[in-house]
């Protein structure tokens, strides 16, 4: 196949100034040349499609480059090849009200394919992130380390990444710029505050070649597309699509077969000092403290509900501890005098079939905040090292990599402004056997009892290490958890409560000394 050079599959660019001006525009490619490789190209493509759905590899690919590049001429001619089933083009443009709500990534990150089928992205995360550049340029290189974490993270699970790049030179871009200018630009696929950024040749070049640098990874390469001339831009691209497909499916093969461990845990593993063991548990309020402490809390925690409300600020409550800690207890009395239109309660249960098929971060994606509203719970991300780990249910490479992927999930959401509280409620072995046993006699209290919490009691000794494991390598500066003495359900939601308003009001504006 002509047109790929070796390095297109990882480019391992010398990224260096002016790298644009090493870049040959003068590639063509004849009308005779194209129909004699392309539809071998194509034939192959969906062949790969094929395969790559059979083995449910998940894909994305990314199409950005110069708005006078005739962007949507060139995805179109990718995606003739393939099934239609198989795919979705997501168009990106400014976004819309809900998602300047959320993170930066958010209305990337729900966009993912599921595995087995392909995503198409008609620009991306990259565009938005040039897009804060033109305000703010250290706003784009907060995004570009982002982006860089977020793309591996995919890779890492599984998913094919192809980027790229449509350049064409200042002379030919202005002389296609030009074009516009009679034109009717509603009826285009280019609106007029595009024609406006991207006319900013000069300006745009360094920064363009930064974010390429920044973001060009041996699991996420870019791929820079001679693109003046149509028909050899689209050859390459799918000359690199074929190879990349190739070379992802060879590395699928391999990857499956690793095989998930029965039980990782058990089969032994580091230890680590556990921050449990310092909690005093015998810490109590009587009946009369806690009430008066208790409407106090929720008084505040509701004001600061509603100030937070009006700065644009996100909370995000994550609640964790070993079953019968008093999770539904603690959330009810936190809500309790909360506006009901300002948050919602998130039970995380066994993840569905779709949600399997995605990244396991990609539902909790769903479930983020706007702007002013909070999310509560009940259970989180944490499971992946917590009850997948112990239970078997992903591999030792997986939940390994957890720590690191949920980490930056977490200084996203903090670095987008966001109150995050993360509470573990802890409990001894004989308070939780005591309350094992009163639901079970209780009529109205054995809904919330299962054997699976028979079952997981019996593992105590290998749950604590793993979470002894999950504190230490997950309480960060950015998100600290806070380990919350729940023998007695009085003390501990008062803590709860009180951890939850403190974190809140650090996130208000610092009143004038004078």
């Amino acid at each position: 196949m002509p047109f790929a050079e070796p390095s297109v599959i990882y480019p391992g660019w010398s990224f260096l100034k002016g790298m644009f001006e090493h870049v040959d525009l003068s590639k063509r490619l004849d009308q005779k040349e194209y129909d004699k490789v392309v539809p071998e190209l194509k034939e192959r493509l969906g062949e790969l499609q094929r395969r790559a759905h059979d083995a449910r590899m998940p894909i994305i690919v990314v199409f950005e480059g110069w708005d006078t590049v005739g962007m949507s001429e060139v995805v179109n001619k990718f995606i003739l090849p393939l099934d239609p089933r198989g795919f979705l083009v997501h168009p990106i443009t400014a976004p819309r009200y809900d998602e300047k709500l959320r993170p930066f990534l958010w209305r990337f990150m729900v966009r993912i394919p599921a595995r087995g089928r392909i995503a198409v992205f008609d620009r991306s995360w990259y565009f938005r992130s040039l897009a804060r550049a033109e305000s703010k340029e250290d706003a784009a290189r907060l995004a570009w380390r982002e982006i860089a974490e977020f793309e591996e993270m995919l890779s890492d699970d599984g998913y094919l990444i192809m980027k790229f790049f449509l350049h064409i030179g200042r002379k030919e871009h202005k002389r296609r710029l030009d074009s516009y200018k009679d034109k009717d630009l509603d009826q285009c696929a280019i609106s007029t505050a595009e024609v406006e950024f991207f006319r900013k040749y000069e300006k745009m070049v360094p920064l363009i070649e930064e974010m390429i640098e920044s973001t060009d990874r041996e699991y996420a390469p870019w791929t820079i597309v001679e693109a003046e001339d149509q028909k050899f831009a689209s050859a390459k691209i799918l000359t690199t699509a074929v190879r990349m497909l190739e070379y992802g499916l060879s590395k699928m093969d391999s990857r499956n077969q690793i095989h998930m461990d029965s039980n990782p845990l058990i089969k032994g593993g580091q230890m680590f000092n556990s921050s449990r063991g310092s909690v005093d548990l015998k810490k109590k309020l009587s009946q009369e403290e806690y009430k008066v402490k208790l409407e106090k809390l929720q008084d505040r925690i509701k004001m600061l509900q509603c100030e937070l409300n009006r700065l644009k600020i996100p909370t995000i409550v994550v609640f964790e501890g070993w079953d019968a800690a008093g999770k539904g207890g603690a959330i009810q009395r936190l809500t309790a005098e909360l506006n009901p239109r300002g948050y919602e309660v998130v039970p995380v249960g066994v993840p569905t079939t779709d949600e399997k098929d995605h990244h396991y971060l990609w539902r909790f994606y769903q479930k983020l905040p706007p702007a002013g509203q909070v999310r509560i719970f009940d259970r989180s991300w944490y499971g992946r090292v917590l009850v997948e780990r112990i239970e078997g249910l992903c591999s030792t490479e997986e939940w390994k990599r957890a720590y690191k992927e949920m980490n930056a999930f977490e200084e996203m959401l903090v670095d987008n402004g966001a109150v995050l509280v993360k509470i573990w409620l802890e409990i001894s072995k004989d308070e939780q056997l005591k309350r094992f046993q009163e639901r079970d006699k209780d009529p109205m209290k054995q809904w919330k009892i299962t054997e699976d919490d028979w079952r997981n009691r019996d593992k105590w000794d290998f749950y604590g290490r793993a979470v002894d494991e999950m504190l230490f390598r997950t309480s960060t500066k950015a998100a600290p958890w806070t380990i919350v003495e729940s023998n007695d359900k009085y003390y501990s939601r008062v803590k709860t409560l009180q951890t939850i308003a403190q974190a809140m009001e650090s996130k208000l504006p610092k009143k004038d000394s004078k």
